[in-house]
């Protein structure tokens, strides 16, 4: 690609063309991402919100990748669970169906205002009120939903219309009293005035002024857990990211409490010894390779009892060489849905990498007062919690399997990729890399190739896998599952790449609605 200011990648065509309005003003690659994310919450609404969390990884030119972790905290006090209000919806995904649970008590503490304050104040280089101005705008002009939002929509529709305030936020303006259309306007004036709010007076209005004890109030009086406390308590972390290299590439990669980095680092350090100099995308070496890795990281992180997160201890166990090496040679193969989640990549032609992804789970059906603010309902993301509700730990962090990463080639090319899909980041993140550094895709190339995903004794393959290389994969996992078309369940990878000379690349995912746009001078 010819020389540009940067490039950006989402699941939005608002989402990317905020980040790119953004450098093309004198942004850097950081207030680009932060923007999008800002943009996020209004074109992506289920996806993303200000009421939800996520992780950035920025790479900051001449310094060390750091990982700013706004993801959702535990509340300090667990209600008896006869007080709160917690319950089950099913969501239909046409070829599979999953059971999520919301309401007030499946909340966690949000910590996406403070990570968009908390990264700005430390990588930004324009002002908040500047990089918010796309979204407020869009909020009150309204953005056309398009096929792919409106599919989520369907899938998350007992959640849209479980409060009245929920399903206000997603009526139809053409046909009031039914769910809004694709190719209609979903507008939410509230919001707008929302982050008007929060550009005039800082991240405190949300976790200590007006708006903090609102939520605190309705958490008391309507089953949340959530308290004033709990709110003025929640810190961003900074983290240093967990760093390996695989093929010659060097990857940063979210770090722990978060597994989901650490089980893509051990999944290709599992398959690394497989030579693939030769062998072609899709043949059975490499899809019997890739089912080996999967099962590895499957099998290890209950192994190494990482369901509620991971220390670094466990990791330094995990990504120990010997520890790999041990598990290439006992992997015998023979013997042996998503949802709320977007991600964005920026580069910028200073050196800057942003890699974010940001999560509300699917929406608790709760919105804020007077701000269209839905919030999160990570306690109710069995996931997140796969040794049962209401057991978390009081006043933790929560873990995830967002795996935001950056990666730099030996001859300095540089990548930034993410992906949502809960337990599916894992898988998709890992066949990206290999596709990548394997195979020496374009990012185009290998966001397209077809996924597969093994869960448990369950393998779900998308379409157009080879036919050998597919009765290889059924042959080792009977139970399986093909998917008519590419599908949002295999995840959405977002990737940009930068080398010298400014030469930009990079593919917005076609199974999250992904959008590649390209900042270039007035």
């Amino acid at each position: 690609m010819g020389k540009h200011l940067g490039v950006a990648a989402s699941g939005s065509a608002e989402v990317t063309q905020t980040a790119v309005d953004i450098l093309e003003a004198g942004g850097n690659a950081f207030d680009a991402v932060l923007g999008a994310l800002c943009t996020a919450s209004i074109a992506e609404p289920l996806l993303a919100s200000l009421g939800g969390g996520g992780f950035l990884l920025a790479l900051e030119e001449g310094s060390k990748p750091t990982v700013y972790d706004f993801f959702c905290q535990t509340p300090g006090h667990r209600r008896p669970q006869a007080e709160t209000e917690f319950y089950p919806i099913m969501a239909n995904f046409g070829a599979a169906e999953q059971e999520f649970h919301i309401g007030l008590g499946s909340c966690a503490v949000p910590g996406v205002v403070a990570g968009i304050f908390e990264a700005h104040r430390d990588l930004g280089r324009m002002p908040v009120a500047e990089i918010m101005a796309p979204a407020i705008e869009l909020a009150r002009s309204g953005v056309e939903v398009d096929a792919f939002h409106h599919y989520v929509i369907r899938i998350l529709q007992p959640i849209m219309t479980a409060t009245p305030e929920s399903f206000a936020l997603y009526e139809s303006p053409g046909q009031p009293g039914t769910l809004i259309h694709d190719g209609e306007l979903l507008r939410n004036p509230s919001a707008a005035e929302a982050f008007e709010a929060l550009a005039e007076n800082g991240p405190d209005l949300f976790y200590r002024g007006e708006w903090a004890q609102r939520l605190a109030k309705d958490c008391r009086e309507k089953g949340g857990h959530m308290t004033l406390d709990d709110l003025a308590g929640y810190r961003v972390e900074r983290r240093e990211p967990v760093v390996f290299r695989y093929r010659g590439v060097r990857v940063a990669i979210n770090p722990p409490p978060s597994p989901g980095g650490c089980l893509v680092a051990f999944a290709l350090g599992v398959m690394s010894d497989w030579e693939s100099d030769g062998a072609e995308w899709g043949d059975q070496d490499h899809m019997m390779n890739l089912l080996r890795g999967m099962r590895s990281a499957s099998v290890a992180r209950h192994a190494f009892s990482m369901e509620g997160g991971m220390d670094l201890e466990t990791m330094g166990r995990l990504l120990d060489e010997e520890t790999i090496r041990e598990w290439r040679q006992s992997m015998d193969l023979h013997s042996l849905f998503s949802r709320g989640t977007t991600h964005i990549s920026v580069a910028d032609s200073d050196g800057n990498i942003a890699s974010l992804t940001a999560s509300n789970g699917e929406g608790c059906s709760y919105v804020l007062p007077g701000t269209g603010i839905m919030l999160n309902n990570m306690l109710g993301e069995e996931d997140l919690h796969p040794g049962g509700f209401n057991r978390w730990i009081e006043g933790a962090r929560l873990s995830s399997m967002m795996s935001p990463a950056v990666a730099e080639t030996p001859d300095g090319t540089r990548f930034a990729l993410g992906s949502g899909g809960s337990n599916r980041i894992r898988s998709a993140m890992t066949q990206m890399l290999v596709n990548l550094f394997d195979f020496g895709m374009t990012p185009a190339q290998a966001v397209a190739a077809p996924r597969i995903h093994l869960e448990g004794n369950m393998l779900s393959y998308e379409p157009d896998l080879p036919l050998p290389s597919l009765d290889a994969l059924c042959a080792a996992v009977p139970e399986h599952h093909g998917w008519p078309d590419l599908n949002l369940f295999f995840g959405g990878v977002h990737t940009v790449s930068v080398g010298h000379g400014d030469k930009f690349d990079g593919a917005g995912d076609p199974r999250r609605g992904g959008v590649v746009g390209f900042a270039s001078r007035r």
